[in-house]
């Protein structure tokens, strides 16, 4: 689907809340949207690989991974899991790394930085509750847009006509 969030906001204004500025795509894809799924964990990747192993069409996986800058939640393996399954993307407020790979990946991956140190894989944390970061609430099964002017959420699908 084509859209823009600019246009995305001139059209919807009072439906959709935009993201802080805060956040970098380091993604193979320029712009993504889907239908959020959440999780909210501390530098540990076990529930995100879990997560990217289901099918996620039309789906973008949000993180709250506590806005840490010691380990990455993401990096090449798991981009490639996701694109394999059929995510849009992955927004994270916490870190990736694998930076150069991640951007031949057809997934949209935005995250805070990048960091060297691979995150621990324990499965803690929690799934499906409302995160917050960026100065917005990220609710499952919302939705959320993204391209390089920023990230908005509404709580329907703006682009399919319902």
């Amino acid at each position: 689907m084509t859209f823009t969030t600019a246009g995305l906001s001139d059209s919807f204004g009072d439906e959709v809340e935009a993201a802080e500025p805060i956040l970098i795509n380091f993604g193979g894809l320029p712009s993504f949207c889907g239908s959020i799924v959440t999780l909210d964990l501390f530098e540990d990747c076990g529930l995100i690989y879990d997560t990217l192993q289901a099918p996620g069409r039309n789906k973008v996986l949000v993180v709250d991974g506590g806005g840490s800058l010691q380990r990455a939640l993401v990096g090449e393996e798991l981009a490639q899991t996701a694109e394999i399954n059929g995510w849009q993307g992955i927004i994270l407020y916490g870190c990736v790394r694998n930076v150069a790979r991640l951007e031949r990946i057809a997934v949209g991956v935005y995250a805070l930085a990048p960091a060297p140190l691979a995150a621990v894989r324990r499965g803690r944390g929690n799934r499906e509750k409302p995160v917050h970061f960026a100065g917005i609430t990220f609710r499952d099964g919302h939705f959320v847009y993204a391209d390089r002017d920023g990230i908005l959420i509404s709580a329907r699908d703006l682009l399919s006509g319902s």
